[in-house]
Order: C-alpha cells, then sequence, then structure tokens
C-alpha cells in the first residue's frame, strides 16, 4: 500500500512538473492567484470599514448587514487595438508589473481569446478618460484587446471571434447597445484605437454599438455659417395667379433648415464623448462612425451623420 501510495505521490508531482513546463506563464499565474486571494480577503472583512475616518461619522453601534446583494457587474465594454507586433508580445506585457497595463481578454489574428482576468474584477486598459459623466471606466467596463499592430486590417477570424465574446458578454451582463466603444472614444486626446479598418457598422448591426441611418445626399444650394452650424435650402412652393391675362408667380423666400438641429459640440457631448478638446472629440467621432478622412474637420455629409447619431443616443 505504501508503495502504491509513493507511485501516486511521484506520478501526481510528474503531472504538475509537465503541466508547469507546458504553460510558459505558469509563475506569472501563480503571482495572478496570489493578488486574487489577497483582494478576497479585502471583502470579508466584516464589519466593512467606512470610508475615510469613521471617527468622523455618527457611526450606530450595532452593526447590521444586509440579506439582499450580489456582486457588482460591468456595464461598458472598451474595445482597443494592442499596438504590438504580436499577440505574444501583448501577453507579455500584460504579465509584467511594471508595465501596469492589462485587459480582460486579449483576441489573437488566428481567433484565439484569451481570458486573463475574471469580468468582476478592474483592469487597466483604459486609462484617464471619460464617456458621458463616467470618468471611471476602468471600473466599469470590460477591456478587449484585438491583436493588431494599428495599421493593419483586423482578420475574419478575429472579429468573429470578438463578435461571439461581444454576444455572451452582452446576454451575461444585460450590457446596452449603445456602451459597446473604442479607446478613442474614451480618450480622443490620447488614443486611436481601434483603427479606421475596424468595423464598427457590421458590430452594430449585431447589437453591439450604435450607427446612422442611411443618409440621403440632396444637393447642397448654399451654405451658412452660423455659429458653427451649416445650413440648406429646400425647395420652396410656388403659387401662380392670373390678373388681367398676366401671369404672377409668386414665390416663397427660399427656407433653410440645418443639417445639424445642435451645435457640433452638444450634439458629440449628447453621444458621450469628452468635448473639452473639440478637435479631439471630432477626430475621434470620425474615427468611429465616418472612417474616410479622419481629421477634426466636420463636412456637411458628417453633420448629417452626427444629427442622425445623437438623436439615437438621448
Amino acid at each position: 500500500m505504501k508503495s502504491i501510495n509513493n507511485t501516486i505521490t511521484i506520478i501526481a508531482a510528474a503531472c504538475m512538473i509537465v503541466s508547469c513546463a507546458s504553460n510558459p506563464y505558469a509563475p506569472t499565474n501563480k503571482v495572478h492567484k496570489k493578488h486574487s486571494k489577497e483582494l478576497s480577503k479585502e471583502l470579508k472583512i466584516l464589519p466593512p470599514p467606512y470610508p475615510g475616518s469613521a471617527s468622523a461619522l455618527n457611526v450606530a453601534e450595532d452593526w447590521v448587514g444586509t440579506t439582499n446583494f450580489n456582486l457588482r457587474k460591468p456595464n461598458i465594454v472598451v474595445i482597443h487595438h494592442t499596438a504590438q507586433d504580436s499577440v505574444g508580445q501583448t501577453l507579455k506585457t500584460f504579465t509584467l508589473k511594471r508595465t501596469q497595463v492589462s485587459s480582460h481578454y486579449v483576441i489573437g489574428k488566428n481567433g484565439e481569446i484569451y481570458h486573463m482576468l475574471n469580468d468582476l474584477y478592474r483592469a487597466w486598459h483604459g486609462g484617464t478618460g471619460q464617456w458621458g459623466s463616467n470618468t471611471d471606466l476602468n471600473s466599469s467596463s470590460i477591456g478587449i484587446e484585438l491583436d493588431n499592430n494599428g495599421r493593419d486590417d483586423f482578420s475574419p477570424l478575429q472579429i468573429n471571434s470578438l463578435l461571439e465574446l461581444l454576444k455572451d458578454l452582452k446576454e451575461k451582463y444585460k450590457i446596452p447597445a449603445a456602451n459597446f466603444i473604442g479607446h478613442s472614444d474614451i480618450a480622443p486626446t490620447r488614443k486611436n484605437d481601434p483603427n479606421k479598418t475596424f468595423p464598427w457598422e457590421e458590430l452594430a448591426k449585431e447589437g453591439f454599438g450604435l450607427w446612422y441611418d442611411e443618409i440621403p445626399e440632396t444637393e447642397k444650394l448654399q451654405d451658412l455659417d452660423k455659429g458653427n452650424i451649416l445650413t440648406t435650402e429646400i425647395p420652396q412652393e410656388i403659387k401662380t395667379e392670373v390678373n388681367d391675362s398676366v401671369i404672377v408667380a409668386k414665390v416663397k423666400a427660399p427656407e433653410l433648415i440645418p443639417l445639424l438641429d445642435v451645435t457640433p459640440k452638444v450634439a458629440l457631448k449628447v453621444i458621450g464623448y469628452d468635448v473639452s478638446d473639440m478637435p479631439a472629440a471630432i477626430k475621434a467621432f470620425k474615427l468611429h462612425f465616418i472612417q474616410t478622412e479622419v481629421n477634426s474637420t466636420l463636412t456637411d455629409h458628417d453633420l448629417k451623420v452626427l444629427n442622425n447619431l445623437y438623436k439615437k443616443y438621448l
């Protein structure tokens, strides 16, 4: 019996050695598990600590713990490109403490998905940024990094895997369609990812993000600059009457209708952009929704798109 037990122990140890040898990230996985245990200990502290100094608060003598609670859920998905040359390089970057960056998921060009962090933990993927009134995106979002050097197209396998992952995340956490956004959306002064080849329209058709309706192209008769709102003429009704055999045409003065119902600043803010730097906000908007001529100038077409979109975000 002793011999059998020794044999089992040796086999188990050998399996562990083989397992560690087959996974080059075994050492960093060990660090991950240790840190996860440390965080779980914080949640077990009872009574829960008060924020700041409890001595300054009128704290009740008896602690009363509610019986009704669960874990917080992420409500936003932020999509990135890695701006690195390989998925291996990205995995290494995300397992070095000194880099101070991470993401919940990494998707390789071949479609392989690496789930690097529990969805309920706070990954360090967004950095300083803002979306609407949310100034701490890391605390409320899931970060997804796509292996891409920042210039290339995204592979079909990669996008297919992304769509499947987004489907699961949306269903599990009930994430609204409008809350699937890009890194450049939340950090327009710092970031330009995912790049302009990213298929945002395809994602929107599947329910991950919003997109604009088809914009009819009409002939522009006149442009006026009124506080950054461009306007265009529309044909008006012509009435005629006979007076002593002379036909007199009465033409109403042409009306001017705006391409955008509000100022670009208001429209971009409604969508969610930080408009403290308007040129940067416009570029981020065009990177996501226009994807050609990504600059800080809004053309007539851009204004029509913006006008259509901001109403969807109201």
